[in-house]
């Protein structure tokens, strides 16, 4: 006789964010009881749709220790999302970003201790070897930071001590800890920092000036490579992952589908029924030419994307076709 999983009362940093909101809908959808941490600083109460009435919401810093403690209390696990994401903000905020992630990342053990929570997953990234040395890239490769002077590792570098400390605290004071490394996640409602918003925002304004094959400007050669997950699917990932992954285990949650950026603007055009021609711009200092995960170690547990990049970028920009007017200018 098969026995019902444990609903359990998680709390979820960030979870107004883009993927901590899509993790607090489908928690929500199984059953589970949500807490939710987020300052709004840049998250929604909006991205919660219906679940955001069944949520409790603390609104609160992750810097600020006593927010955390409170929000921490009674839960049985602790997915850790607060972070400041987004390229732009890597370059020009970086003290603040790392800020955010360490100070945030210790506050959040010492809740978990201080409550005797048992359960932490942490949301990393790839950023934390920046370039690989192979491509796909599995979860055993070397951490890097190329250069401390590069403001744009302020994030990768903040991953990587987040990751040390769940890791190493994990061994001695958690019964399980798992670490995620989610590799371009996409889909409605993401942000306007990210490629595909930007990509997609442009090509409408674009679009509306211009009649025939649209002339796109594009940072680097396009060439670049990365390889696209759509957002429900990462969180089917993470629900593979909570439910089968082993304590202190790393995983990459992503798709091997590698593509040049090229690739994506053309896709994006499509969406507009236009055709481009590329422009290409200066490459940004610290980007990074490929970048594809090696996802065995995930598929290994059962987890297989259903989306497409065609259909998932075709979703994507549906909603920033009809919210553009919503970008900051």
């Amino acid at each position: 006789m098969k026995t019902e999983a444990k609903k359990k009362l998680y709390l979820v940093t960030g979870g107004m964010g883009f993927l901590g909101s899509a993790l607090v809908q489908r928690l929500v959808k199984e059953g589970h009881r949500v807490r939710v941490l987020d300052n709004l600083s840049r998250g929604a109460m909006r991205r919660l749709g219906d679940a955001g009435r069944k949520v409790d919401f603390v609104r609160g810093d992750i810097r600020d220790a006593r927010a955390v403690q409170k929000a921490a209390r009674g839960a049985d696990g602790v997915w850790h999302l607060a972070f400041i994401n987004g390229t732009e903000y890597f370059y020009t905020k970086p003290d603040l970003v790392l800020d955010v992630g360490v100070r945030g990342m210790v506050n959040v053990i010492d809740a978990c201790l201080k409550h005797k929570i048992g359960e932490l997953i942490l949301a990393s990234s790839a950023e934390v070897y920046q370039t690989p040395p192979r491509v796909p890239t599995d979860e055993k490769v070397a951490l890097t930071i190329p250069d401390p002077l590069n403001p744009r590792f302020s994030y990768g570098a903040g991953k990587i001590i987040s990751e040390i400390m769940a890791v190493n605290f994990g061994r001695k004071y958690f019964d399980r800890v798992l670490i995620f490394r989610p590799h371009n996640v996409y889909g409605p409602d993401m942000g306007w920092e990210h490629v595909i918003p930007q990509f997609a925002v442009r090509m409408k304004k674009l679009c509306s000036k211009n009649k025939g094959q649209i002339r796109f400007p594009i940072q680097g050669t396009g060439k670049e490579t990365r390889a696209f997950i759509f957002i429900n699917d990462l969180i089917d990932g993470l629900m593979v992952m909570a439910k089968k992954g082993e304590h202190l285990g790393i995983y990459h949650i992503g798709t091997e589908e590698e593509v040049p950026i090229a690739k994506v603007a053309e896709l994006v055009a499509r969406y507009f029924g236009r055709r481009i021609r590329l422009i290409r711009k200066g490459e940004a200092k610290g980007g990074t030419p490929r970048r594809c995960p090696d996802t065995s170690r995930i598929r290994r547990l059962g987890f297989r994307p259903n989306h497409s990049l065609e259909e998932g970028i075709k979703i994507t920009c549906q909603w920033y076709d009809g919210n553009a007017h919503k970008a900051p200018a």
